[in-house]
């Protein structure tokens, strides 16, 4: 089964250069929303294994990457393509929206 992968300052830049599509799931510890859609998440980390990287990053913890791509409202989901932002979803909203999402960069 899949996971959702930790991302964090250190490995950020690594992982979205991924040759296959990332989604990052910007979240925190006290979100309600947050917590909506983490297992939403989850299940797209299984449903995409080996098509897609499905990972999460904190972003208490890990204030560069959050600065870095202006993540001011969370949940903030955004999808990588070779290091490059094709999508964005702020805030909490169906698995189908996120999965089609993600869809349309695999496909």
């Amino acid at each position: 089964m899949g996971k959702t992968m930790v991302l964090t300052d250190s490995n950020f830049e690594e992982v979205i250069k991924s040759e296959k599509p990332v989604l990052v799931d910007f979240w925190a510890e006290w979100c309600g929303p947050c917590k909506m859609i983490g297992p939403l998440v989850e299940e797209l980390a299984s449903e995409y294994e080996g098509k897609a990287v499905v990972a999460k990053l904190n972003v208490d913890e890990n204030p560069q990457a959050t600065a870095r791509f202006g993540i001011r409202n969370i949940p903030t989901l955004l999808v990588f393509k070779n290091g490059e932002i094709v999508d964005k979803q702020v805030g909490a909203v169906p698995k189908s929206v996120l999965a089609s999402k993600l869809q349309a960069q695999v496909a």
